[in-house]
């Protein structure tokens, strides 16, 4: 692993454990070159991902990228950090587990909808936003409206 202070190659590890999470391995490394000390953590990987965008442009899964998005929809809504965790690796699993490795970015924004709907309806509704590009307060409302339970008329 490369020292991310000063480059150089030859790192060690000094202490391995599961992550909080229990899907990682949280790794303390130490660079005998700078004396820099860092974390890294190792993930199993069932196959490499291939994003398809909307385009057609095809780009490799990035699951920091997915996991920026959903913790910038999530911020400051009481969630507690594992089960944000766990909810990107079930999205990472059932994609992964999909059977083919080019995944449409339109499915994966749907799953990801999906699972915030079901955890923080904040989240999912800021999440949609930007994921179906609102461009005025209509766009909000039209949405949050669809959202609600039909209002029953009084007799």
């Amino acid at each position: 692993m490369r020292c991310p202070f000063c480059g150089n190659v030859d790192t060690q590890v000094k202490d391995s454990r599961p992550a909080e999470d229990h899907v990682s391995i949280r790794r303390r490394r130490f660079c005998p070159a700078c004396g820099g000390r860092f974390t890294t953590y190792e993930r199993v990987q069932l196959r490499d991902l291939v994003v398809v965008k909307s385009s057609g442009k095809r780009e490799p899964f990035d699951r920091d990228k997915m996991e920026r998005s959903i913790r910038i929809a999530m911020q400051k809504r009481p969630i507690e950090p594992e089960r944000i965790e766990q909810m990107i690796s079930g999205i990472v699993r059932r994609l992964e587990s999909m059977g083919d490795t080019d995944v449409p970015s339109r499915v994966i924004g749907e799953i990801v909808m999906e699972t915030l709907a079901r955890i923080d309806t904040v989240a999912y509704v800021r999440f949609a936003s930007v994921y179906k590009n609102f461009q005025a307060a209509d766009d909000f409302d039209k949405f949050v409206s669809e959202l609600r339970p039909p209002v029953l008329p009084d007799d």
